[in-house]
């Protein structure tokens, strides 16, 4: 047997990557749900996502899962307009001469940004095409310094920065080159007469979410399961689930950690010192629209980064007319008043937020707020960063058969992403190919009960 610890889209797609390979496999969530950050919300139409999700051009792993799970068609792209609210008004930052009529930049800072954007480095005057390639060659940079360096001073005060303070609050000295880089290579698809090209799933991720789990096989997957103990000496050997009809140890021949690093460490001693983020995330229904555009990123000292109104990405009549606003910040320590805030005191402050930005805003309009709240949603990608990635494969560091496909894995460098998730468990499994025989895994069905 396979132990897979956590059932979010990573431990899932481990799951059924190794079932494809003829392994019993056993998924166990602490939580009531799977799906991690993934999980949705019942609307008038279609489910949404609690925390707002969209593919990239380059997400193609999860595009082609997808495609095996049946559901290939349902994948679609749409462009996702982008603007940004500064001084009191709205710039939308989609084609070459939007961005070209911005008004805060002059043609200098605009060629500078363009050619960053190009992944061309025109610094002394000479163009160079492979500079920015590898990204771990800015790992030791700070964004300021490399923004200021590769841009200019005004592009980095009244563009990077704002965009870095909603990110990263108090962190964002620390973070490095490499993760601004990465993010733009991320997000680099472009069409040239309207914008961004993104992707979504018809229906939802919660479409992609069900036949996933389906292919792995509910009977596969135990939720208020929470994987207490690991047995190893060179070899993991037992894991200890505990439920609420007791404690059951399972005898394993190999384990995936498909969570946070701090399980990691409770379960096998494996130190990781990166520091997570934590966030707030609402989803606003509404009967009238608030804005022309998707995402809004906001440089204004407003209770939020940006305002993302899915509903201007995804038709509204899939949510039976409403129209659907997220609202979200990160949280960079746990004592930070907006951590603190119940859900009405939330609610609140971040409508007179809107309201500060938007002065005919009406509450009337508003006809649900639902908030969710997860203490580590992504890492701080600081300087020095990929010396701290969990690897893969832990046989050296803890005992062969053990390994880590959560959010500290180099999958999810320098960007987070579902994709990055189902590539990190789709690492696992395939370690797990090579250095396991599944005709002598345990039999999972005689686990010990205590």
């Amino acid at each position: 047997m396979i132990g897979i610890v956590g059932g979010g889209i990573a431990g899932l797609a481990g799951a059924y990557r190794l079932q494809q390979a003829g392994y019993d496999v056993q998924v166990f969530e602490a939580s009531s749900d799977v799906g991690g950050l993934a999980r949705t919300y019942p609307t008038a139409g279609d489910r949404i996502e609690a925390f707002y999700h969209h593919l990239s051009k380059s997400e193609q792993t999860i595009v082609d899962l997808a495609e095996e799970l049946g559901i290939g068609d349902r994948v679609e792209w749409h462009v996702g307009e982008n603007a940004y609210y500064v001084d009191g008004a709205i710039h939308p930052m989609d084609t070459p001469w939007e961005i070209l009529t911005f008004p805060h930049w002059s043609l200098y800072d605009k060629f500078r940004l363009g050619m960053l954007t190009l992944d061309i480095d025109v610094r002394g005057g000479v163009p160079s095409f492979d500079t920015y390639e590898r990204l771990s060659d800015f790992e030791e940079t700070s964004v300021k310094e490399f923004a200021i360096e590769h841009t200019t001073e005004t592009v980095y005060e009244t563009f990077f920065e704002p965009l870095l303070d909603a990110k990263f609050g108090s962190r964002k000295e620390d973070v490095s080159a490499a993760w601004l880089l990465g993010r733009i290579k991320f997000r680099g698809e472009r069409d040239l007469l309207n914008g961004e090209v993104l992707g979504y799933i018809n229906g939802g991720f919660g479409v992609f979410l069900d036949a996933l789990i389906d292919a792995v096989g509910e009977a596969n997957i135990t939720t208020d399961a929470r994987v207490t103990e690991l047995e190893h000496d060179d070899h993991v050997q037992t894991m200890t689930v505990e439920t609420a009809d007791g404690t059951t140890d399972y005898d394993v021949d190999g384990v995936v950690v498909a969570t946070m690093p701090n399980v990691l460490k409770a379960l096998s001693g494996y130190p990781c010192e990166i520091d997570f983020q934590a966030s707030v995330c609402a989803v606003i229904e509404m009967e009238e629209s608030l804005m022309d555009t998707y995402w809004l990123n906001v440089a204004d000292d407003a209770p939020f980064g940006a305002l993302i109104e899915h509903t201007n990405f995804i038709p509204t009549d899939r949510y039976g007319g409403d129209h659907l606003l997220y609202v979200a910040s990160y949280v960079q320590d746990e004592t930070e008043q907006l951590w603190q805030f119940d859900d009405d005191a939330l609610t609140e402050h971040w409508l007179s937020g809107i309201e500060s930005l938007f002065p005919s805003f009406d509450r009337d309009v508003v006809s649900n707020v639902r908030i969710a709240r997860n203490p580590r949603t992504a890492p701080i990608y600081e300087r020095g960063y990929l010396d701290m990635v969990v690897p893969y494969d832990l046989g050296d560091d803890v005992a062969e058969g053990l390994y880590y496909a959560g959010m500290a894995s180099n999958a999810q460098y320098p960007e987070r992403s579902l994709n990055g998730a189902i590539e990190a468990g789709y690492s696992c499994a395939d370690l797990i190919t090579e250095q396991i025989d599944p005709t002598s895994e345990t039999d999972v069905s005689t686990p010990t009960p205590q």
